[in-house]
């Protein structure tokens, strides 16, 4: 049992870690409020499905530009800075949500701009996030680090919402974006704390060459060019969230849609919580493909079932496999990306695991309406298992993928060393 037992090491051996992982367990809790209570808000105000719907299409350009520059950024910035000035962003965001609530007749048009907004921002500060770890934690210790980024991911998706429903019936709007923009007060103060992480001395300036140096390189790397492709089949065939209020009413449970959407993130968390196993496997890039092919497969069944309580079990044994596949994801990148391009293949990697679901909805809905929910979500499933197996067999380096002897993980590994014997001395 203490073998699947989370890895704690990253927790006690680096204060740094310690300070970001508290950081953002208030801010996820504090922004699912503000998920939550954004679309309502426009309901209530707009009655208009359409409107609510817009908000997705008004976040995703952003997200990509501002995610690919945000990682040239957190190759030329201090990358506590950039955490630091997009935290700060991100709380006059959620104070201007408070201050049009509080209008007599709170406006519009503000929660599309801020929507914008926050999520230009969070392209901004995603990478930095990511690129900082490999800083701060001992380099064979950032597979456990993942796991415990990930569970409290996991932990602010479940409790998030459950929250924010308490908060808005019972108090309203403004106390939720009140609450919103205290949690990012309390992490810019936990942030603060951080030590400097400068830039390499041979830093580039952002630009759009450096964004391509950094896209050439993935592309030169099969593994990971493998990893981002791995990912998006997956989520753009086997990601029917959209659908769920059709698969409920279908099962005859509409009882059960909040549930539907809490599977995943259970799984999810049930892996996290038992991930002690993690530290202890090397061949990365099969597990990736295993977990994709595992979710493609779980999906499928979800989708063949009649019974409610077992597509729920499907569901959460989706989300299980989603997060092994992303552990191993990261880990892979954290463990062979060279520090001085960690923030541009950051916001590539932004761009896989979130164009990847915007998609994946694109296609569930497409299909379900050509074909029926059920067949969108199983025929989905299978899709990615076949688009998974074709791209492991055409990308023998990430199957072959071993952390003890690849090349680029042998040089992070040497280099970590090499600077840890340096700050000793």
């Amino acid at each position: 049992m203490r073998a699947l037992l989370p890895d704690l090491s990253p927790w006690h051996s680096s204060r740094d870690f310690r300070r970001m992982w508290l950081a953002g367990l208030v801010t996820v809790f504090g922004s699912f409020l503000t998920f939550i209570a954004l679309p309502l808000q426009l309901k209530e105000l707009t009655g208009s499905a359409l409107a609510v719907g817009a908000i997705g299409a008004v976040e995703l350009v952003p997200l990509i530009v501002f995610g690919l520059y945000g990682g040239a950024l957190a190759d030329a910035l201090d990358r506590r800075k950039l955490i630091l000035w997009t935290e700060a962003g991100l709380a006059v965001l959620s104070a201007m949500l408070l201050l049009n609530t509080l209008l007599p007749h709170p406006m519009i048009w503000p929660l599309y701009v801020v929507a914008a907004l926050v999520s230009a921002l969070t392209g901004l500060q995603r990478p930095a996030l990511q690129a900082i770890v490999p800083r701060i934690v001992a380099h064979d210790q950032l597979p456990a680090a993942i796991a415990l980024n990930s569970m409290r991911w996991q932990l602010g998706a479940i409790a998030g919402p459950s929250l924010a429903g308490v908060v808005i019936a019972f108090a309203g709007l403004p106390l939720a974006y009140a609450l919103d923009l205290a949690s990012f007060v309390i992490s810019l103060v936990l942030t603060a704390g951080l030590a400097p992480s400068p830039a390499s001395h041979d830093a580039e300036k952002p630009s759009l060459r450096g964004i391509a140096e950094g896209a050439r390189y993935a592309w030169g790397r099969k593994e990971l060019l493998g990893t981002y492709a791995v990912d998006l089949a997956a989520m753009f065939f086997a990601m029917p969230t959209a659908i769920f209020p059709f698969l409920a009413d279908e099962l005859h449970a509409p009882w059960a849609l909040g549930l539907m959407y809490a599977a995943g993130a259970v799984g999810s968390l049930t892996v996290s919580l038992t991930s002690g196993w993690v530290s202890r496997i090397h061949r990365h890039g099969r597990m990736v493909v295993l977990a994709a092919a595992g979710w493609g497969t779980a999906m499928a069944v979800a989708g063949w079932l009649h019974n409610i309580w077992l597509v729920l079990f499907f569901l959460a044994v989706a989300g299980g496999c989603d997060m092994v596949s992303g552990l191993f994801r990261s880990a892979i990148w954290d463990q062979t990306i060279p520090d001085e391009l960690r923030g541009r293949l950051a916001g590539i990697e932004l761009l896989s695991y979130s164009v990847g679901p915007q998609l994946g909805q694109v296609r569930a809905g497409g299909m379900a309406t050509l074909t029926g929910v059920r067949t969108s979500v199983w025929a989905g499933g299978l899709a990615c298992v076949a688009a998974v197996g074709l791209l492991a067999a055409s990308l023998p380096k990430l199957m072959a993928y071993d952390q003890r002897t690849d090349e680029h993980a042998v040089r992070m590994r040497s280099r970590k060393a090499a600077e840890a014997v340096a700050e000793a001395a």
